[in-house]
């Protein structure tokens, strides 16, 4: 989930509105890749709380780890319903602040 963040930050580096995603095919496909990285940090929060029967994340309340499973499911199920102004926000404004946590969290389990 670390790596996933990371390059959503990488990748978003350049992208300063929602429209920089719709100038061109390429811009699109970052779309894309970036909805793949948010899908993937839902699945492996979802797979987390089960391996840790919902011990682990509850530890952590000031992340919104209900959302951000909600999340892997709309752009896994509902892909067409893709609001590109929320995976903007998410991508600019928070992914930061999980990777932080990501890493609080993977440096207490290896103590």
């Amino acid at each position: 989930m670390i790596d996933a963040t990371e390059k959503i930050i990488k990748r978003t580096k350049n992208i300063y509105s929602i429209d920089d995603f719709l100038v061109d095919d390429s811009s699109l496909m970052l779309l894309d890749s970036l909805c793949m990285q948010l899908i993937a940090i839902g699945e492996a929060v979802k797979k987390i709380d089960k391996l840790t029967d919902k011990k682990l994340l509850k530890n952590y309340p000031n992340t919104p780890w209900r959302e951000i499973a909600g999340m892997r499911d709309i752009l896994s199920h509902h892909y067409f319903d893709l609001n590109s102004e929320v995976v903007f926000e998410v991508s600019k404004e928070h992914i930061a602040d999980l990777g932080i946590v990501l890493t609080k969290i993977l440096v207490e389990i290896e103590e």
